[in-house]
């Protein structure tokens, strides 16, 4: 097995002085071999399809799609050491169709010149615009290039479409804990700059917390790993010790991985609308407090609690949105951090409160039911007489009011379009207070409601 852990000491040099040039342990332990990539099995394990093509050099363009520090540059440069390629990386935050055009005239020189392939490697694909993700288009089809883009963002959104199907998508996942101790134990067993004198000293305890707090992103477990380090010779130069104090101090606190812009975003507020339709107070308290935690403006949470209290709550408890409105309201008032406890009151009613989506479904049901017979003309007798005319035209003149009569209700009057036959938009279930409104309803209108039994 190659190792997993090579140092390199590159110089600068700078007068008659030679100046090492830093570079992190992230970077100084990067798996050369493909056995040496760890915490992704689902798509790396022994007997993979991919891991078989990629041993033997066949994988074409692909896009690398994950989570920061999962490894998407490190497998990218092992699948080009498998093909006996070339390696030319471009990152798409500093580079532009100049440093791709001199990229595809390299890879014609190699290709003319030495008979070998090219895999160019471009980070942060998604942050091409159309034009310079179509100027890849005609060196992957020619096979000038093969292609690995990597990126954290849903491809799906990200990628044009051209592109796309010219690759194969692989999804990597967030590295797991057990893998993150593994590359943390490797890194303090092997890497020469961590075990210069005096030697560390870093319990099993320091290791888990470090692995459990990167959130499966290997490169802060890894550049974390060796601040502690460097923290701990600051503290104790004769005998230094990482102690889960020091780790704690340099983390300050879990990284929590959240882009607000990004598929991450939207994942989470899907996991909290979820958890919430499916009435669990606890599961929506952490998914709504990982989007506190990550950052999310307060402000779009209540927009979709709001949203929430009549979609999926309606008028099963239409105090709902009264909470919901005074939880926003309130939120404005007090301020973060003590207001995210008004965020935390309204996930808990919410949860917690009967459910109806009858509102959403009549609001879908009337807006079709519209497009299809059209907008016929309001019935003369449920139009308004503010003026003579208009009453000397009929206006209101047969309009029946309903407190003259008893019960306030009339029974067989129509308020639909004349030739529209009443149609039952709202269908309330008997859930929470809509049971009463169900009740009401099929006795006021027993021929419309009791057809929906």
């Amino acid at each position: 097995m190659s190792g997993l852990f090579d140092f390199q000491d590159e110089r600068i040099s700078s007068g008659n002085a030679s100046t090492a040039v830093y570079q992190p342990l992230a970077d100084r332990v990067r798996p050369k071999a493909l056995e040496d990539v760890l915490g992704q099995d689902d798509v790396l394990g022994n007997g993979k399809p991919l891991r078989m093509l990629m041993e033997a050099g066949l994988s074409g363009s692909i896009i690398l799609w994950g989570p920061p520090g999962c490894g998407k540059t490190t497998l990218a440069r092992v699948l080009a050491s498998l093909s006996d390629s070339e390696f030319i990386q471009l990152s798409a935050v500093t580079s532009g169709v100049k440093e791709m055009k001199a990229a595809f005239e390299q890879a014609s020189y190699t290709r003319k010149a030495f008979g070998r392939k090219t895999i160019l490697f471009i980070d942060e694909i998604h942050r091409f615009n159309k034009a310079q993700q179509d100027a890849l288009l005609p060196h992957i089809e020619s096979g000038l290039v093969i292609f690995i883009g990597a990126t954290t963002e849903n491809p799906s959104f990200e990628v044009n479409s051209a592109l796309l199907s010219r690759c194969q998508v692989l999804v990597l996942k967030s590295i797991p804990e057990d893998a993150l101790i593994a590359i943390l134990a490797r890194a303090i067993d092997q890497d020469e700059k961590l075990n210069r004198f005096p030697k560390i000293s870093i319990s099993k305890e320091s290791i888990q917390r470090i692995a459990m707090m990167a959130a499966g992103d290997a490169r802060i477990a890894l550049n974390v790993l060796e601040t502690c380090c460097e923290v701990a010779r600051q503290k104790n130069h004769e005998e230094p010790v990482v102690t889960p104090e020091i780790v704690a101090e340099t983390f300050q606190s879990k990284l929590l991985r959240y882009d607000k812009g990004g598929e991450e975003h939207y994942n989470l507020i899907s996991a909290l609308h979820k958890s919430l339709r499916g009435s669990d107070p606890d599961a929506a308290l952490y998914w709504a407090y990982r989007m506190i935690e990550g950052g999310e403006n307060c402000r779009y949470l209540f927009r979709r609690l709001i949203r929430f209290a009549a979609e999926d709550v309606g008028m099963a408890d239409p105090f709902a949105m009264t909470l919901a409105m005074s939880c926003a309201q309130a939120f404005e008032y007090v301020g973060p951090p003590e207001a995210h406890l008004f965020v935390a009151q309204l996930v808990v009613y919410l949860a917690t409160a009967p459910k109806s989506n009858a509102l959403y479904k009549a609001e879908s049901a009337v807006k079709h039911y519209i497009k299809e017979v059209g907008e016929p003309g309001v019935p003369i007798y449920l139009r308004n007489a503010p003026t003579k005319l208009m009453k000397d035209l009929g206006y209101a003149k047969e309009y029946r009011y309903p407190h003259n009569f008893k019960g306030a209700f009339l029974p067989d009057e129509n308020y639909f379009p004349i030739g529209c036959e009443p149609v039952s938009f709202y269908n309330p279930t008997a859930y929470g207070k809509e049971k009463l409104t169900k009740e009401r309803l099929e006795k006021l209108w027993p021929n419309r409601y009791k057809k929906k039994q």
